[in-house]
Formats: structure tokens, sequence, C-alpha cells
């Protein structure tokens, strides 16, 4: 191989936590894939592929660079909704190809109106309101203004949506919260219903919202992690563990594996120190595997001497500094390791695994940094 790791993406795997999705929103909710962080690290254009193979004709970008990959990977003419960062440049290219994006502010939303009377195009907007997030959204004061923006502006506009985003919804910790954001999200739906002000959908919940707050199911979700096969946290698994089916305690698979192979093997006298400074003295006579993968491929310098691989199907550890193209891991008690033997980075082994989670647990890194983390070189290919 070209690379010195490359990255598996199972496509059954997608199919079957889509199947669970399905179950848990119902047939009639839109079930947008939210593709932002090269599709949490596992490739956007790989995920288009999967998701569209699966049924999925809806995606979510975070911005205009995302969602002109996903333009060029779709095959199915699926709807493309942009969250997030949209410069006024590309704001043409964005309305010309029939892409929704939101307004959140009222500068944005007067350049949209704008382009759309310039280009002779509706404008596709998704109104995000303020629910208690404080990062982006219109707050319940500015709901006349806007209103009334939007009324005079209906040759130019299309009301895709009226969205919010919950903060906290995948803890236990912030209910209060959410319910007080639900309710608040309540509020501007009906306040613009008496008002003569209607949307064709009306979506607020992400992942752990989905999972956790049924209320928050309207006319669509859009679902990021969970698709992947990750609970966006514990307390998020829990709460649904006791509604699983008994031979199927986690019905969510993940779709990734990480993989390279050995490049050299040393051996290494007992009170040797192994690679960079002094953070690891051999306590024996050591055999060691050298592993073409460090920090410049998303394996952080955090996981030095913490970190672990597979091998044989035997879980080894990392011993030393993790550099920045490779890892050092004990293979002394593996017999007949040698040179292009598979190495486990993430994903199982024969009998093992190596997960996220456990980088998360060595690390203090959530699932979605670490996923988001590999870097977009590495290639990724599509399996059964």
């Amino acid at each position: 191989m070209f690379h010195t790791s490359y990255i598996e993406i199972r496509k059954s795997a997608y199919k079957q936590n889509l199947k669970f999705l399905r179950n848990q929103v119902g047939e009639k909710v839109k079930i947008s894939s939210v593709i932002k962080g090269n599709a949490y690290g596992h490739g956007i254009e790989n995920m288009v592929l999967i998701a569209e193979s699966a049924g999925i004709r809806h995606f979510s970008a975070y911005s205009t660079d995302e969602a002109k990959r996903v333009k060029h990977s779709s095959t199915k003419k699926s709807e493309i909704m942009i969250m997030g960062m949209i410069d006024d440049v590309s704001l043409p290219w964005v309305l010309e190809n029939d892409i929704s994006f939101y307004v959140f502010e009222f500068e944005r939303l007067k350049v949209a109106i704008d382009m759309a009377k310039r280009l002779n195009k509706k404008a596709l907007i998704h109104v995000e309101v303020e629910t208690g997030f404080h990062r982006t959204g219109y707050e319940w004061e500015e709901k006349e203004k806007l209103a009334k923006i939007l009324k005079e502006n209906e040759p130019y506009i299309s009301l895709e949506g009226l969205c919010t985003h919950y903060a906290g919804a995948e803890s236990i910790s912030n209910y209060v919260r959410v319910k007080k954001q639900i309710d608040r999200y309540n509020e501007f739906k009906q306040w613009f219903f008496d008002h003569g002000v209607k949307f064709k959908i009306h979506h607020t919940a992400c992942s752990a919202a989905t999972l956790s707050y049924p209320d928050t199911i309207m006319d669509m979700v859009r679902i990021g992690i969970a698709q992947y096969g990750y609970w966006p946290s514990q307390e998020t698994y829990m709460y649904n563990f006791k509604n699983l089916e008994e031979n199927q305690k986690n019905p969510l698979k993940r779709l990734i594996s990480w993989k390279s192979k050995v490049m050299s093997l040393k051996k290494v006298k007992m009170g040797d120190f192994i690679g960079y400074g002094t953070s690891f003295m051999a306590s024996r006579d050591m055999t060691i595997a050298l592993v073409p993968i460090g920090y410049s491929h998303g394996f952080s310098r955090n996981l030095s001497n913490l970190g672990k691989v597979l091998i044989h199907g035997k879980i080894v550890p990392v011993v030393g500094t993790v550099t920045m193209n490779s890892i050092s891991v004990d293979i002394t008690d593996i017999k007949e390791v040698e040179k292009g033997d598979e190495v486990v980075i993430i994903g199982r082994q024969k009998r093992n695994e190596i997960t996220i989670a456990s980088f998360g647990e060595s690390t203090q890194q959530v699932n979605y940094e670490l996923l988001t983390r590999l870097p977009q070189d590495i290639p990724r290919k599509i399996i059964a």
C-alpha cells in the first residue's frame, strides 16, 4: 500500500444502525444524515454513497465546502442543507444548486434576499431560533421584526424549515434546561403559526435528542454520531437500555476500522530507553514492533505509554513517546510476529477489539473529536 494505514467503512453496519434509528423515529419522519467534520472522520464521499444506498435522501453539512462534496458525490439528487458557514462569495453557488441553509441573523437574511433578487432564484432557508444554546439563532425579542421581513420578501425566499439545536441533550443533568428549550421552541412555532408565517417542516432533534427526548422528533431529525454506530453518551445508552431487545443490547454498530501493518522489528535490552527522552525504560529484554502511524495521523501524543493496538488478535501496549509518524509497541510475548503483519488501531481482530471509547478513556477526548481528527488523506474504503 502507498499509505501507512487505511480505514475501512462497513456498509452493513450503517444499514443496521439506520434500521434501528428508523424504528425510533417512525416511517414518516425524514432522517437527515449529518456529514460535518468529514462525516465524523468516515469520509463524506463514502458516507453519501453508503447512506443513499440505504435510502437516505437528505444531508446536513456545516459549510459550503462540505455541501459541495455532497453535491459531487450524490447520485440520487439528494437534498442538502448547510447549518453553519456560508461566505457571501459562495452564496450564488448555494442558491443556483438549490442548497437550503440556516439563517440565524438579520445580516445573513438580508444578503440571502438580495442575492435571490439578483439571481431571480428563491433562497431556500431554515430559520434557526434561539432556545437556550446561545450560539446562533434569532432571539424571542426579534420575532416580530423577523416575521415582517419574511412576509415582505415571500417572492424571494422559501421557508423550508423552523429549527433549533438543543444544548445538553446528551446528559440527564441537563434535563430541566432541555425541557425549557423544547418549550421555547414550541412557543416560537405557535407564534409564527398564529401570525401567518408557515414553514414546510419543523426540525430540532440531533442524535441525543432523538434518542432521549421523543417529543423533539418532528418532521425531520438530524442524525450525526448515532448513524456511525456511537451513542452520544453513556447516559443516552442507559436511558434506552431497558427498551432494547434482550438479544441485542447494543443495536448501534461501528462502521469504522483503522488498520496499519508492522514496519520493522527490533530487540531492546533491559535498561535501554525506547524512543525520544526517557519516558520508557525496558524492564526486561524486549521485542518491539514499529507501526508507521503517529500524531500526524490522528494517534494522539497523549497516548504515549498508554495507547494499545491489536497484533495477532492480542492487545499490545504502546511503549515510549508517540512520534509524528510512528509508534513502538511491545510484542515480546507474541510469537512469530513478522514485518507486514496487520495492526488494528481501531476495530476488531479475532476476539479482541480496540474501541474509540478506549482512546477517550486514555486522552480525555470524546468520540466526536477523535473521529474527526482522523486526517482526510488516510485512504478510506467501503467494505460489505
